[in-house]
């Protein structure tokens, strides 16, 4: 009760929450434009997206250790993971493609547990952090604070999700893409190599989560068990948001965010992940209860 009162007294500590949430969220929207993506092209749910991101994380460390700005790790993250996804399509995922959904989601689920402890055995499990050694941003006369990091990674992530709709607008990949998303079978008939476009949409997937990894190494922190708190989060969003939509899985993404930020604020920064797990419980069972609507209004 407390920190709700504070929050009564200082409204520009909503502010601050607001603004740090938000900015916050665009990277949390960056992952989740990856997961809807395969979800919506393969039907596949990607357990492994947040061990996507935390990978990416580390491409920006060590090229941060190297010597190098860890800001050029955005664009180098997304090649070696969309390497990398594309190599995993190929030696397993292209398995599961066509199955029931839940053999998708065991799947997945065994990779992420395979790929936690290789990083753990590869990398150790110390918690790294990759200096971008941007400054601070002081508005409302000192009152308010923005990293300018976050305002970076703020500008990068909108980027890169206009990048990703223009990119399945207008390009000729792009386009069998959402082709294939629509109806795979017709796709074949009309000549479009889907086992292809699903290799290129895994790959993109992991690119994605690759850059939103980087710019997580440069705004907190990464270690080998970061990727769970992200698979949730990319969930979440596109749960609300739908698949194919990329306005509204930004919008849930900044959403998520605020939210998760004013409850650390108000509960405690100990049961801010406790928050992010019910919050999942309640959007489960509020779809389910829509989509029951849903039917009876159909009938």
């Amino acid at each position: 009760m407390d920190s709700i009162q504070l929050l009564f007294q200082a409204p520009v500590l909503s502010v601050q929450l607001l603004l740090d949430g938000m900015l916050i969220g665009a990277i949390f929207a960056l992952a989740a434009f990856g997961m809807a993506l395969v979800w919506g092209v393969m039907n596949v749910i990607n357990i492994a997206q947040g061990e996507f991101v935390m990978l990416g994380g580390y491409v920006a460390f060590f090229l941060y250790a190297a010597g190098i700005h860890p800001f050029f790790g955005i664009p180098l993250a997304a090649v070696v993971l969309f390497i990398f996804g594309w190599s995993l399509y190929k030696t397993i995922i292209f398995r599961v493609v066509d199955k029931d959904l839940f053999i998708s989601i065991l799947a997945t689920f065994g990779l992420s547990i395979l790929l936690q402890q290789l990083a753990n055995e590869l990398f150790g499990a110390d918690v790294r952090t990759a200096e971008s050694g941007f400054g601070t941003l002081v508005l409302f006369d000192g009152q308010v604070t923005v990293a300018e990091i976050k305002l970076v990674a703020f500008i990068a992530a909108l980027a890169l999700g206009g990048l990703l709709l223009l990119f399945l607008k207008q390009s000729r990949l792009g386009q069998a893409i959402r082709a294939t998303a629509q109806n795979a079978r017709a796709a074949r008939i009309m000549g479009i190599d889907t086992d292809r476009v699903y290799a290129a949409t895994f790959g993109l997937n992991a690119a994605i989560c690759g850059a939103a990894g980087a710019l997580v190494a440069m705004t907190w922190i990464i270690h080998p068990y970061l990727g769970l708190p992200y698979t949730i989060r990319s969930f979440m969003i596109v749960i609300v948001a739908g698949l194919g939509n990329v306005a509204a899985v930004l919008a849930a993404g900044l959403g998520l965010g605020a939210a998760e930020n004013f409850a650390g604020f108000i509960f405690g920064a100990e049961y801010q992940a406790a928050f992010v797990f019910g919050l999942l419980v309640i959007i489960l069972m509020w779809r389910r209860f829509w989509l029951n609507r849903q039917r009876r209004y159909l009938k």
